[in-house]
């Protein structure tokens, strides 16, 4: 059994019960770690305090991504709170209607930067900002999806800001290697999420899924949060630059 008791993350990322980020906090909190959970605005606030109350030690931070002060802000205010961090969830990602539903040759510059933006760049914003409070090393763990390597129709822009993120983090791994600070990606199968819904057909994505992998279904969230957990704890202490595929063995199948 996986004990984080002692530690604390934070997570970025988590919208409702149905978030990957939410899966993963359950298996945190699971552990005995204490959790720190951040959420984008007002309108998100309600859930994200509701949902942190089911867990034994979490707190509610507001933070958008996107806006350099926002982190400035929580990073200083999480060091006064916590000391130290030991561990990071990023589960971001967003692309404008159009972005999705388009031709992707039709992307424009506006919605391009835009899911760059908070897709790929936020993870590097996010690690410069708990680097620092990492004192005694850490781990920080991302979300990706198969469409960084493959095409997926409807993916579009998506499946480049993913391709950035992964590349992201290899160049961060390398970075903060020498911190002791690991950066890892899970590429987790096609799952119902807030997110996940913009994506046209997605429910035909997931049939194909679950009809082509070896396994024979689709990935449950619960599954996600158990290599989130493992990738966020000592015992994974080795691996770093990695992209693990959590999607029943899709993958794998030609």
């Amino acid at each position: 059994m996986i004990d984080l008791k002692g530690k604390t993350a934070v997570v970025f990322g988590l919208a409702n019960k149905r978030s990957i980020a939410w899966a993963i906090a359950q298996k945190l909190d699971e552990a005995g770690a204490t959790l720190a959970i951040c959420y984008q605005n007002e309108r998100l606030q309600r859930d994200a305090e509701s949902l942190a109350a089911e867990l034994k030690e979490a707190k509610t931070f507001q933070c958008d991504v996107t806006s350099d002060s926002d982190l400035d802000r929580l990073f200083a205010t999480l060091k006064d709170t916590y000391s130290k961090l030991d561990m990071v969830v990023h589960s971001v990602a967003f692309a404008g209607a159009d972005s999705m539903k388009n031709d992707f040759i039709e992307t424009t510059r506006e919605g391009f930067l835009l899911a760059l933006n908070i897709s790929a760049y936020s993870l590097i914003a996010v690690a410069r900002g708990a680097a620092p409070l990492m004192t005694d090393g850490g781990s920080i763990v991302t979300l990706t999806y198969y469409g960084a390597d493959k095409v997926f129709p409807n993916y579009n822009v998506m499946g480049v800001a993913k391709a950035a993120l992964e590349s992201s983090v290899r160049y961060l791994a390398a970075s903060l290697g020498t911190k002791n600070i690991r950066v890892n990606a899970i590429s987790a199968g096609a799952i119902k999420t807030l997110a996940a819904r913009g994506i046209g057909d997605l429910q035909k994505m997931m049939e194909h899924a679950s009809n082509h992998a070896p396994m024979k279904r689709n990935v449950d969230p619960a599954e996600v949060g158990n290599t989130a957990a493992f990738l966020l704890s000592p015992l994974s202490a080795g691996i770093t630059g990695e992209v693990t595929f959590v999607d029943c063995g899709y993958n794998i199948m030609g």
